[in-house]
């Protein structure tokens, strides 16, 4: 068990208001390592020290692609003859309100074409060219399963183990079990372009100190993270001697609030602002990266550049010791050719949805495996992809799909799971998991496995009892272990 500390308040991603609100840091090491050496009883405990797992881990980095909005586990992964066969036919065991809205009760063939993938032979349909050239590196979960049928219940259920708001999402406990590999960059980094629904919540660390809270990331923007630059009329030895002293005057007002973790986690914030202005510009910096990176990753395409952009973000800061890191894709488009809402959210057209998310989505992911392969990354980066649910078999509106949260699919690569293996199975139609079902808990337990973390062994004191990520449950996926 680790130590315990006291909650705090909410991060925001702005550094101006990163510096002016309480409690919202990440934490760091103690401002003397760059201000001169400083007595070490002076100096607040560093909550984001590097620290010894539970046993060895085999994952150092967790990069996870959350396709916002449900892609169809029948439409993408889980190939399903039954279904193609059985198309206007009715759905034995439909229930119209499964989803979040009602469905025909009638199954849906997927519009897509099949093909086999890898010495695997994984089935993979053609929405992803380039992902299935790496269908040997994938373990995917085709049993996953949640309570919740709607957007932001279900991210946070499967971010958080829970649909109740305000506990701490997965990036935020393994940075409470692990710290830092990087004391002057954020440890939890999450980009998104549209914010997802439940937005925050969905990264939040809930009664976890702000220590460990996410710093969330506008990848639209071209300053990605504001006030970084010092201002050009104050010269570094001005702002060094005057963060010396907000240093000295934080050090005696926290001498009668020793117990209070938001102090201290607001303190650490200010520093590890400081070592930002240094560290994040040249991790943020893009154009250091050749020609040949930018178009293998798809930045000369405007369909998939900014999803883009964050992949290639995203390896450079695990490149840097950056711990977890979670990009929530944005872009596609609906049934009728709008920009969605919700991305992968194909209730009316399936085909027209999907197609879009698929296109902005691909190229870019796949360059992240492969790259993360040539750089020797891969085995110590675990890399995941999947949505909030699944969708349903049957179809709604015209030929699109419901929300369906009793079956879909997630996988994983790199980081310790083995390539090219298939765990669980769901039914005929891809409707319901039925053999070996994945519940979240057993998803996050294995997670923090792989980081070398007892899903058990990782509990926080609050309001009186043990809290932990899997709550009571979980089960380690002991099958797709390499």
């Amino acid at each position: 068990m680790f130590n315990h500390y006291t909650p705090g308040e909410l991060s925001l991603p702005n550094r101006r208001r990163f510096l002016q609100q309480a409690g919202l840091g990440f934490g760091s090491l103690a401002l003397g390592s760059l201000l001169h050496e400083q007595s070490a009883a002076n100096t607040p405990a560093n909550p984001l020290a590097p620290r010894a797992p539970h046993f060895p881990a085999k994952s150092k980095a967790i990069i996870w692609l959350f396709m916002t909005g449900a892609p169809s586990q029948v439409d993408t992964w889980d190939y399903k003859p039954e279904l193609q066969r059985r198309d206007g036919q009715q759905l034995a065991g439909a229930d119209p309100k499964t989803g979040f809205f009602t469905t025909s009760g009638r199954c849906l063939a997927s519009p897509f074409r099949w093909a086999q993938h890898g010495q695997s032979g994984a089935w993979i349909s053609d929405l992803f060219p380039h992902l299935s050239r790496h269908a040997d590196d994938m373990a995917m979960l085709h049993s996953c399963w949640l309570a919740a049928n709607n957007h932001a219940p279900a991210s946070m259920e499967l971010m958080c183990g829970s649909v109740r708001p305000g506990l701490p999402a997965l990036g935020a406990w393994s940075l409470y079990g692990l710290g830092s590999e990087n004391q002057n960059l954020p440890a939890y980094v999450v980009m998104h372009d549209t914010k997802p629904r439940g937005d925050d919540a969905i990264w939040s660390a809930g009664f976890l100190p702000k220590t460990f809270q996410a710093m969330a990331i506008d990848s639209r923007r071209p300053t990605l993270i504001d006030n970084l630059v010092r201002p050009q009329n104050q010269s570094e030895t001005q702002q060094t001697s005057q963060l010396e002293l907000l240093r000295q005057l934080n050090q005696e007002h926290l001498k009668d609030r020793s117990t209070q973790a938001d102090l201290t986690a607001r303190i650490n914030s200010f520093e590890l602002a400081y070592r930002m202005q240094m560290a994040a510009p040249e991790a943020l910096n893009i154009n250091q990266e050749t020609q040949h990176v930018h178009k293998m990753y798809g930045l000369d395409r405007p369909e998939c550049a900014t999803f883009a952009r964050q992949c290639l973000l995203a390896r450079r800061l695990v490149e840097r010791g950056v711990r977890f890191v979670q990009i929530f894709a944005g872009r596609g488009v609906g049934g009728d050719g709008s920009v969605a809402d919700v991305p992968w959210d194909g209730h009316d057209n399936i085909e027209t949805n999907h197609r879009s998310c698929a296109m902005h989505t691909d190229q870019p992911a796949a360059a992240l495996l492969a790259d993360l392969k040539a750089r020797g990354l891969l085995d110590s980066t675990l890399v995941i992809w999947g949505g909030e649910f699944g969708r349903t078999s049957d179809s709604q509106g015209s030929r699109g799909r419901d929300h369906n949260p009793h079956a879909f699919t997630i996988w994983m690569a790199g980081g310790g799971v083995k390539g090219g293996v298939h765990y669980g199975r769901s039914d005929d139609f891809g409707y319901k998991a039925v053999e070996n079902k994945v519940h979240v808990n057993d998803l996050h337990a294995t997670i923090l496995h792989l980081l070398g973390l007892d899903h058990e062994r990782l509990t926080y004191r609050f309001n009186g009892r043990d809290f932990r990520l899997t709550d009571v449950g979980g089960h380690v996926l002991r099958d797709i272990l390499a």
